[in-house]
């Protein structure tokens, strides 16, 4: 007898159109997939769609361009700006002779930022040297002042009769005139440059150096390698990512610093890229000054893209494994004092001798002469005097500092606490979501602001809200478009620190919350926010003290109504007024280091209650 078995029946492998749907919905439905896809909408609004802008407004017929085409109606397309620029007959002043200055400036403040914070976290993380957390702490302090102090008090000492105005502290106290070259130019602009962007070479060399085997160091010494030797051939190469990591933020922000070459540079025709564009804009040549932003961007993306190919030729660099791991400090011998004395030198320029300059500066009654005769608190709290300059009203009558003052704190208040939500919400659906596609998208956008250089960063969102744009009106001169370009520019500060927090919270701690019938909301705000609020408030004290510091972001977007304390100085510096110069440069550095301070107690504090 014969049974015919019924065919087996194998589920299907393809998803019904139902499950496909429904998992969609699922997906789409969860918050911080939604909040994911929001955020990156966002954000490539206002980081690709101005970048796309400017590409624009380079090749669109802008107003001035009529002068050179009077048969052009602005708004047309054109090639006239690139011509002009790259092969006109004015190239070399316009475009070469500031872009070979602005790589021979960047190129040689990153070298030589590179040897002092990689020398520096060396000699501090590695070796015997004394005192070292107080070296830890000193070292960092030029971090925290605005870039162009150290060029107000370079200026304050090497200044020359020749170029108009008193002379400076040395020419009063040596009774010789330094020579242009010393008091102006590339020279003064590097060394400045370079004793205030060290640290980023410091903190990244600083972090990696920790996890080099010490024992690889003294395979090398068996091997009869000098300590120097030891560091080039064996520590070196291992540290090539954190170094490669230095030279990118460092170059990017020399290359796109303004205050600096603006202070020493442009008093004697020595123009860089970013000084180039503010006297482009300056004369209403927005074609050339937008042309002039996008070739910085292209040179900052570029100088990434071949630093991730140098790195990228080494296979592996690894210094941490399974196997025994040991950090030991190396004897600097007869050489630590010394090696200490030469740092606490190079501190002393770098921070105390800035800040007593400008102090000085704020006290005098008539610039050039630094007698005890003439030293008076008029410029601070008035009371006139015989010398003083009536035409610079002191600090408590004066203004036009006391608004920008209020300016400043507003926008860098307003600012801390719009990266600080948004940097949190980036972290939030970043490590959520990890390694999808909304993760990595939006963890990418956030950060391309950070490789904009600041001046062109500001060029861009001129040319994006100098007229209305959709539904938004035109924001040219108004303070929230320094709210957006400072918060969008310093999201990079807080969105990395949110992720570095989030990624320290289980997730069991918000499933926990969620069973219980705790809502999204509820569960942010009772349980993720105050375990994280220590990272986010490190964020938002850096975006603080980026804010009130900056001027290259900001210099092209101020008016009179919406200036704030760092283009007030520079206000100044331009109409010769040394004094009132000191007044603000003090009060500007008093508000950074106390705020600093502050907030660093406070966040103790809430860490020691929260243990």
């Amino acid at each position: 007898m014969t049974s015919s078995a019924a065919p087996v029946q194998t589920p299907s492998r393809v998803p019904s159109v139902r499950a496909v749907v429904g998992h969609l919905w699922h997906s789409f439905t969860q918050p911080e997939r939604l909040l994911g896809i929001l955020l990156a909408i966002v954000l490539a609004g206002l980081v690709l769609v101005p970048l796309f802008e400017l590409i624009r407004e380079t090749l669109t017929v802008q107003p001035y361009d009529r002068a050179y085409l009077p048969k052009a109606q602005p708004g047309e397309f054109t090639w006239f700006h690139y011509e002009r620029v790259f092969a006109g007959r004015l190239s070399w002043a316009i475009f070469y002779k500031p872009f070979f200055n602005s790589l021979i400036t960047a190129f040689t403040a990153t070298i030589i930022c590179l040897a002092f914070g990689a020398g520096f976290a060396w000699l501090i993380v590695r070796t015997n040297i004394p005192f070292r957390n107080f070296l830890h702490t000193l070292v960092m302090i030029p971090y925290m002042l605005p870039s162009w102090v150290m060029a107000l008090a370079w200026i304050t000492f090497f200044k020359n009769d020749r170029i108009g105005g008193a002379s400076g502290a040395f020419a009063y106290f040596f009774g010789v005139q330094p020579p242009d070259w010393i008091a102006y130019g590339p020279i003064p602009i590097i060394i400045c440059l370079s004793l205030h962007y060290y640290v980023y070479a410091y903190l990244s060399v600083s972090s990696s150096i920790t996890s080099v085997d010490s024992q690889l160091e003294e395979a090398g010494a068996m091997a009869g390698l000098s300590r120097l030797k030891q560091f080039l051939w064996i520590t070196a190469p291992l540290l090539l990512p954190a170094i490669g990591s230095a030279v990118v933020m460092t170059f990017i922000r020399v290359v796109g610093s303004f205050g600096t070459p603006a202070v020493l540079g442009m008093p004697v025709r020595y123009y860089v890229l970013p000084t180039q564009i503010y006297a482009a804009m300056g004369t209403r040549n927005a074609g050339d000054g937008f042309l002039l932003a996008l070739v910085l961007v292209v040179l900052a993306c570029l100088f990434i893209f071949i630093n991730q190919r140098l790195i990228g030729v080494r296979k592996s660099f690894v210094t941490l494994s399974g196997k025994g791991f040991r950090s030991k400090e190396i004897d600097l011998g007869a050489w630590r004092w010394p090696l200490f004395i030469l740092i606490m030198l190079l501190m002393t320029a770098a921070v105390a001798f800035p800040l007593v300059l400008l102090v000085l500066q704020s006290l005098i009654k008539t610039a050039g002469n630094y007698s005890l005769g003439n030293l008076t608190l008029h410029y601070w709290i008035g009371g006139g005097g015989e010398g003083v300059d009536q035409l610079q009203a002191a600090l408590v009558d004066n203004g036009n500092i006391i608004d920008a003052t209020w300016n400043s704190l507003k926008l860098a208040f307003l600012t801390a606490m719009t990266t600080g939500i948004f940097g949190f919400l980036i972290g939030y659906v970043v490590v959520r979501t990890r390694g999808s596609l909304t993760s990595r998208t939006l963890e990418m956008v956030a950060f391309l602001p950070y490789i904009f250089p600041a001046l062109a960063f500001g060029a861009i969102y001129i040319g994006m809200f100098a007229r209305p744009f959709g539904p938004i009106p035109a924001l040219y001169g108004t303070f929230a478009l320094l709210v957006l370009i400072c918060s969008v520019k310093t999201l990079p500060f807080t969105s990395r620190t949110g992720i570095a927090a989030l990624l320290q919270i289980d997730k069991s701690l918000e499933e926990a919350a969620r069973v219980q019938g705790i809502g999204w909301f509820r569960r942010m705000i009772r349980i993720i926010v105050p375990i994280a609020a220590g990272g986010l408030l490190s964020g938002m004290l850096l975006s603080f003290i980026s804010i009130m510091r900056e001027l290259s972001l900001i210099i092209l977007l101020v008016t009179p109504s919406t200036n704030v304390l760092a283009g007030v100085i520079y206000n100044y510096q331009n109409q010769d007024m040394p004094q009132l110069v000191g007044v603000a440069t003090v009060l500007l550095v008093a508000i950074v280091i106390a705020v600093n301070l502050v907030v660093r107690a406070v966040s103790t504090k809430t860490r020691v209650g929260a243990v």
